[in-house]
């Protein structure tokens, strides 16, 4: 039987970690979609204001968030720091849109976690269908190419989002005929 050396051990231990990292990477990219989910899913959140406190507590205070490319580039633009982040939100959420948007969900493929000690990228590609009050409907898709960063009390938070368009579809009216006006998933 061969027997396990130092080495061995340390190695191990590198990989145990990188595992680890990438699985909360995973968690925090998917959280961060999950809040973003129109009807938030997040049960016992009572306020926009409340739903953006969560989604900034993924974010590093230096974080940039970007749309790039033809389509984002002069949609969203780049957003520097925590503050400014918070203001793009505040403006999504906070100012009622005419018409309103009923449903909103991101499902998340593709995905490529590379992890370098303390530091990270993800790739993945995002499809988003949204409902509006007026009947009106489409689907969304985008490239994510984000960075992460482990902070000195352990937690992964999002450097870097950057997002580019790879297609918006209009969709028929009616395509979706039953969705939930709140979410009660994850009510106790």
């Amino acid at each position: 039987m061969n027997e396990v050396t130092a080495s061995d051990f340390q190695a191990l231990l590198a990989r145990v970690n990188k595992l680890e990292s990438e699985a909360e990477i995973r968690r925090v990219q998917a959280r961060y979609m999950f809040l973003c989910d129109t009807p938030l899913p997040e049960y016992g959140v009572k306020s926009d204001a409340e739903r953006i406190d969560l989604i900034m507590s993924l974010y590093a205070e230096d974080a940039i968030w970007e749309g790039v490319g033809e389509y984002y580039d002069g949609q969203f633009g780049r957003l520097e720091g925590a503050a400014a982040i918070r203001r793009h939100f505040e403006k999504f959420w906070g100012e009622k849109k005419v018409p309103e948007l009923l449903l909103n969900v991101h499902y998340l493929t593709s995905e490529q976690i590379q992890v370098d000690g303390d530091n990270a990228t993800g790739q993945w590609v995002h499809c988003q269908p949204w409902i509006f009050s007026d009947g009106s409907s489409l689907l969304r898709s985008s490239r994510l190419n984000n960075a992460f960063a482990r902070q000195q009390d352990g937690r992964w938070l999002i450097t870097r989002t950057r997002t580019e368009n790879v297609f918006v579809a209009p969709l028929k009216e009616g395509w979706a005929t039953d969705f939930p006006s709140a979410s009660v998933l994850l009510k106790p």
